[in-house]
């Protein structure tokens, strides 16, 4: 399908090229200086559903025939044939009747720039204030970070419940496999974290790329990009959220915390590991005091051995 503000709409499906769903469920037209939003909903195998909105660390793409193709789409329609049976339309037959005609590859000749710069078009067609644009991204990474709070949440709870410690699989099978690893592990959800994390780092290099996407002030693009480099370390450390650790009480970190352990974060998605762990926290630290339970060491190995996906971005093809 194309991408433009007609066919972005409520029921769209969004495939990621590493085997996640999300759905349309609502449009937010832009409007008073506030960029355009399109939100999803989407599942996790631990039961949890959310609604997210569409930015680069929650909406992947990636152009590789080996991890099948991305992007938003539209459930084929299905008709009833003379006979009565039914079968699915042809690309043709799509693009001929009127009331679909929206049959496009256009996504399928982007390349990952070109996405997201075509859909902040769609979004935002007039140019958007940079740090406001900017402080909405940094809104995104937030809520993706409590959502993450949820998932190890839920693996704390799997393992007091004594239900036992998690089979870890092999190679790519640790992003799609089945059990409680499949549930409560967060390989995928993870590198999607990491990623976001890319983006809000990068973002005044990206309005310095493209400062003609952006109201820019009456200053020169240096002098936007230090200033919104200011902003976005003091919102960092502004920002904060809780989550539980082992013993069930608190601990407060900040979005800053988050960046500063982004490598930690490499190897924090085991559900073996004590939640302490699991949020990077330092050897020997009162955070990681509480912390009464590591991953069996063979599986450690394993995640030393997969650890060049996470620091590279990159999800291995299924195999």
């Amino acid at each position: 399908m194309p991408l433009n503000q007609e066919t972005l709409r409520p029921g769209a499906v969004y495939a990621d090229p590493y085997g996640h769903i999300l759905m349309i469920v609502r449009r937010v037209p832009q409007s008073d200086g506030a960029a355009g939003v399109i939100l999803a909903v989407d599942g996790q195998p631990d039961g949890t559903v959310a609604r997210k909105r569409f930015w680069r660390g929650n909406f992947l793409f990636a152009q590789d025939t080996a991890l099948g193709g991305p992007g938003f789409k539209r459930f084929r329609p299905i008709v009833a044939g003379k006979t009565g049976d039914l079968r699915r339309l042809s690309n043709d037959e799509i693009a001929k009747n009127r009331q679909y005609a929206d049959f496009s590859l256009d996504q399928s000749r982007l390349g990952v720039e070109d996405f997201y710069d075509r859909m902040d078009d769609v979004m935002s067609p007039s140019p958007l204030d940079p740090m406001r644009a900017m402080k909405e991204a940094i809104t995104s990474l937030d809520e993706q970070v409590k959502v993450r709070v949820t998932s190890v949440e839920n693996g704390r709870k799997f393992l007091a419940s004594g239900r036992g410690e998690a089979t870890m699989p092999d190679g790519a099978a640790i992003f799609e496999t089945n059990g409680a690893w499949e549930d409560f592990a967060t390989p995928s959800r993870d590198l999607r974290l990491l990623i976001a994390l890319d983006v809000v780092r990068e973002f005044p290099d990206r309005v310095s790329r493209r400062p003609e996407r952006y109201a820019m002030p009456s200053k020169s693009v240096a002098e936007v990009k230090a200033e919104l480099q200011g902003v976005l370390a003091s919102e960092l450390s502004q920002r904060k959220f809780s989550y539980t650790r082992s013993d069930g009480s608190t601990w407060t970190l900040s979005l800053k915390d988050v960046f500063d352990r982004a490598a930690d974060l490499e190897m924090a998605y085991n559900l073996n590991d004590c939640v302490e762990l699991r949020w990077g926290a330092p050897s020997k630290s009162d955070e990681a005091s509480t912390c009464k339970r590591l991953a069996p060491s063979a599986q450690r190995a394993k995640m030393t051995k997969y650890r060049a996906w996470f620091h590279e971005r990159r999800r291995p093809p299924r195999v």
